[in-house]
């Protein structure tokens, strides 16, 4: 390697991709799946909001 080739090479050029079709049945599918996902969202604001369910753990008496 010569002094003047130092530092990064540049990458090859990547082919563009090609948009993919879809069909009905993906359509379907992926907002099936964006509707999983927004009810999870909506599940974990609830979950949040009103607090842990369990907060006090293992419970230990004063005697020893």
């Amino acid at each position: 390697m010569f002094g003047w080739e130092g530092g990064k090479k540049k990458p090859l050029k990547q082919p563009k991709t090609q948009a993919k079709e879809t069909d009905d049945e993906d359509k379907v599918f992926n907002q099936k799946q964006k509707e999983k996902q927004k009810k999870l969202k909506d599940l974990k604001v609830k979950a949040t909001v009103k607090g842990p369910l369990a907060t006090g753990g293992i419970k230990k008496s004063g005697k020893k």
